[in-house]
């Protein structure tokens, strides 16, 4: 698929994120009032590891779905990270031509359903079964020689592809696993973009921790740590997550009604030299694992509300 379609999918994801996480909207505007640049350098989805049944077959909801689609980009998986304690699993992306396009990474995750407690990983699967899963080669097949069209149709395979779940659902999976209710509640829809901190291209603000107490001066509410460190490559933070009016269903009436839920935060993330053999040093371009379960965690219902 032609670079440019992928360039321009990243971008109508971030004009919708950024409309609704106005934090991303308060990093650009205090970035280009102080004569810097905006660079991405990830962009992460969430996801579920279980399969429905579907009119062409058996379907896998979780990383294999997200990443054929990424493969069908231009991107290719580099890294893997297990995070035992909460069942998450995940890997990194990278585009192939991603220095020469500016191309972010794609950090996607998967939580494995089937090591939950029985009774929830049912309520997750009942929830899903009447998936709508948008089948994105015929996306491609159908709509290749129209870009703009194209990218139009791709764009909402990151969206939630079944109903509302019900209110009582959402809150017993959320008691055992606040990731897998926040799946439920958004699907594929982006869980956060990525300022580079590096790219940023400003005196005013030259690191991750000028960067993050410039944004809590903007009032803009911030984690209270800076995860990683120099020696490990890499260094990441994240404002709060923010809240949003969100339909589920109502479980005596099946009938629509709206919670206030989490959806989403911004991260901000500082890339160092690290040595990969005597002498010779690279910039990290990776991820670190007890970094992304911290992050993880920004989304836990009461978070983004203190």
């Amino acid at each position: 698929m032609k670079p440019e379609i992928t360039r321009h999918l990243w971008e109508l994801l971030w004009q919708e994120y950024s409309a609704r996480v106005s934090y991303a909207r308060t990093y650009e505007q205090m970035i280009t009032a102080a004569g810097g640049s905006i660079a991405n350098d990830h962009i992460a989805f969430r996801s579920l590891r279980t399969t429905v049944d579907s009119p062409q077959g058996k379907i896998k909801l979780g990383i294999d779905y997200l990443g054929q689609l990424a493969s069908a980009l231009g991107y290719e998986a580099v890294g893997e990270y297990t995070f035992s304690e909460t069942h998450l699993y995940a890997r990194h992306y990278r585009h192939s031509q991603q220095q020469e396009l500016d191309l972010p990474k794609l950090f996607i995750s998967e939580l494995v359903v089937d090591e939950l407690p029985e009774a929830i990983a049912q309520l997750i699967q009942q929830t899903v079964a009447g998936d709508n899963l948008l089948n994105y080669s015929a996306i491609i097949n159908t709509f290749d020689n129209d870009a703009q069209r194209l990218v139009k149709q791709l764009q909402k395979i990151f969206t939630r592809p079944w109903q509302p779940p019900k209110r009582s659902i959402v809150e017993k999976v959320n008691a055992v696993t606040q990731y897998g209710a926040w799946v439920l509640l958004h699907g594929y829809a982006v869980n956060h973009f990525t300022g580079y901190v590096n790219r940023q291209n400003t005196p005013e603000y030259p690191d991750i921790d000028i960067t993050a107490r410039g944004l809590a001066k903007l009032g803009v509410p911030m984690k209270a740590k800076i995860e990683g460190n120099i020696a490990t490559g890499l260094r990441q933070t994240a404002t709060e997550a923010i809240t949003e009016i969100i339909p589920v269903l109502d479980d005596v009436t099946n009938s629509e009604i709206q919670i206030p839920w989490t959806y989403a935060y911004y991260e901000i993330a500082e890339r160092y030299m690290i040595e990969v053999e005597a002498g010779k040093q690279e910039l990290f371009d990776a991820f670190l694992g007890q970094n992304a379960q911290q992050l993880f965690e920004m989304t836990r219902l009461g978070v983004g509300e203190k």
